[in-house]
C-alpha cells in the first residue's frame, strides 16, 4: 500500500466537504474519482497532496505519517514523493519547456546539469523533447500538458495525484494523454490519483471512485 487516509474531515466554515473519507491506494494502481462539481474532489485532492490540512484525519504516504512532519520537512517530502498534474499545466512562462520540466529536481538540489539530462529524457519520453526550449506560450496545449507531466515524474515520486488532466484538451490530446498515463504505469510502475469528468478516462482506471455526500464509494 502506497497511501492509506483515514476520516479525513474538511470543513469550510459552516460547510462540511468531507465528510470522514478512507481511503486506500497500492502502488501502481491507477484510480479515478468522479462526482459533481463541488463534490469535494478537489479538496480531497489537495489534502492528499499535503496543499491543505485536514481538519481531522490521518494520512501515510509511503509509510510515512505526513501531517506530524513540520512544515519545511512537509514541502521537502511534497517535492520528493509527490507529482501535480493540473487542468491549466501551470508551468511557469518565463522558463522553457526544459527549464519546467527540471524545475523539482532543481528544487531537490540536484546539480543542474543532471536535472536537465534527467528532464530532457523524459521530453524524449513523451516526445516532446524537440521543444525544449520553447517557452510555455509557445507550444500547444497537449505539448503544454507532457512538460505539465515530466515535471511531475522527474523526481520519481510515490504518486502522482492529477486534477481534471485532460479537461483542457481537445479529444485527440485528451486519448494520447490518457493512454499516457497507463504506458507510464507499466514502464515506471507509477501510482496515479485522477480526479476527472471525462468518463472514458474514469472508467480506464482500475478503480473508479464515485464522491457523493462528501464521501467515496465504488462506483
Amino acid at each position: 500500500m502506497i497511501l492509506e487516509a483515514k476520516n479525513i474531515i474538511k470543513s469550510y466554515g459552516d460547510l462540511q466537504v468531507l465528510k470522514g473519507v478512507d481511503l486506500q491506494i497500492d502502488a501502481s494502481e491507477i484510480v479515478s474519482i468522479v462526482g459533481p462539481s463541488g463534490a469535494g474532489k478537489t479538496t480531497l485532492l489537495q489534502i492528499l497532496g499535503t496543499l491543505e490540512k485536514p481538519d481531522n484525519g490521518s494520512l501515510h504516504i509511503d509509510n510515512i505519517s505526513v501531517f506530524d512532519l513540520k512544515d519545511k520537512a512537509l514541502s521537502k517530502f511534497r517535492n520528493n514523493n509527490i507529482g501535480f498534474i493540473f487542468q491549466f499545466h501551470q508551468l511557469l512562462p518565463e522558463f522553457t519547456a526544459l527549464e519546467n520540466a527540471a524545475l523539482p529536481a532543481l528544487i531537490k538540489g540536484i546539480e543542474k546539469q543532471k536535472a536537465f539530462a534527467q528532464a530532457e529524457k523524459l521530453l524524449d519520453r513523451l516526445e516532446v523533447s524537440h521543444r525544449k526550449h520553447h517557452k510555455p506560450n509557445e507550444l500547444s496545449g497537449g505539448e503544454q500538458q507532457r512538460v505539465a507531466v515530466c515535471r511531475a515524474l522527474i523526481n520519481k515520486p510515490a504518486i502522482i495525484l492529477a486534477d481534471e488532466p485532460s479537461g483542457n484538451l481537445d479529444s485527440k490530446n485528451a486519448k494520447s494523454l490518457h493512454k499516457l498515463f497507463f504506458e507510464l504505469r507499466d514502464e515506471m510502475k507509477q501510482t496515479f490519483i485522477i480526479v476527472t469528468h471525462n468518463d472514458e478516462l474514469a472508467n480506464m482506471a482500475d478503480r473508479k471512485l464515485h464522491m457523493i455526500d462528501g464521501l467515496l464509494a465504488n462506483c
